[in-house]
């Protein structure tokens, strides 16, 4: 499929679920409403509901959406497996301990702030430990121990949480459970912002990389050959993924699978040149995102599903489809 008509079809189904988003919820409220409010107009009731509530949340959706695809078009490059995405490393891991400390310990009523910048904290630290371990036989960066120190490193965070929870009371437990499933519910101007800064500029790094990642796509050795700083490109490219990864996590809880079905659905379309992946995976990623979150919030309504579980039962099949197919080429 062309690139430019994909881009537009994706940046037409970006902007319907961003409206959509906004249109629907517990109180009805019509196009022409939304139109009114984002045009400056509408009653205070409407445009509390929308200015507040539900467009934060949409573009929340948006921007975490689009940071988790883009990252795991980045994983997936330089790592040159279709099945990697970015909880591979362990952030979520780090994420979900801070957080379910500061809840275990009661301090997320000190304020709005607390729990995202614990978990963003809890989630550099995966980050750094992963990439001690990686480069504890030197300085080249072995991604087959990255890989396996993002597994050991997931393994003792789980093991963390589990402690934390079997020694907190029920309420905290049910709270941090919400939290590792991930959800949208808290979306505020302040989360907005918070997930801009770091998501937007990395992203814009990341499509600078655009061509030494296509030539890590193809192997390390051939990278160097064509002039390509290997080393300091994978460095710079895994850094800037896990920190678009540890921010989502900060203000929306663990979301998995995006960063998995996004890149390689896009791969499928337009190949895997990453001059035009990368950007068209972070359209996609945002539109698939504010999808599940409206599937989320209308499916049961007025009961709400964690987010998480809705890109779960979208991504574990899809992830079962690629692994069969991987075996069988193999």
């Amino acid at each position: 499929m062309n690139r430019w008509a994909l881009g537009a079809l994706l940046l037409a189904m970006l902007a319907v679920a961003v409206l959509l988003g906004v249109r629907f919820g517990s109180v009805p409220i019509s196009t022409a409403d939304v139109w009114a409010v984002l045009m400056g107009g509408g009653d205070a009731p409407t445009r509390e509901i929308i200015l507040r509530l539900r467009l934060p949340r949409a573009l929340l959706a948006l921007l975490v959406g689009g940071g988790l695809a883009i990252a795991g078009a980045t994983f997936q490059a330089l790592l040159r497996n279709p099945l990697a995405e970015p909880y591979i490393l362990g952030i979520s891991g780090g994420a979900s301990v801070g957080a379910v400390l500061i809840l275990a310990l009661g301090w997320a009523a000190a304020g709005s702030w607390v729990l995202p910048l614990a978990a963003f904290a809890g989630a550099l630290l995966a980050i750094a430990l992963v990439f001690r371990v990686a480069t504890a036989a030197g300085r080249v960066m072995d991604v087959r121990v990255l890989l396996l120190a993002g597994v050991v490193i997931a393994a003792f965070f789980s093991a963390c949480i589990a402690f934390i929870l079997s020694v907190s009371p029920a309420r905290t437990v049910q709270s941090a459970v919400l939290w590792i499933m991930g959800s949208l519910a808290a979306a505020s101007w302040r989360s907005v912002s918070l997930a801009a800064v770091y998501t937007l500029p990395a992203t814009l790094l990341l499509m600078g990389l655009a061509r030494p990642l296509n030539l890590m796509a193809i192997g390390e050795e051939t990278a160097h050959h064509l002039g390509a700083d290997v080393e300091g490109v994978k460095r710079l490219a895994l850094v800037i993924a896990a920190l678009i990864t540890a921010s989502g996590v900060a203000v929306a809880g663990v979301i998995g699978f995006v960063g998995l079905v996004v890149p390689h659905a896009v791969r499928l379309l337009v190949g895997s040149d990453h001059r035009a992946l990368l950007p068209l995976s972070f359209l996609a990623g945002g539109a698939f995102l504010t999808l599940a979150d409206l599937v989320a919030r209308l499916a049961l309504a007025p009961t709400e599903i964690p987010i998480g579980v809705i890109t779960a039962f979208v991504g574990v099949p899809f992830f079962l489809a690629l692994l069969r197919r991987s075996v069988s080429a193999a």
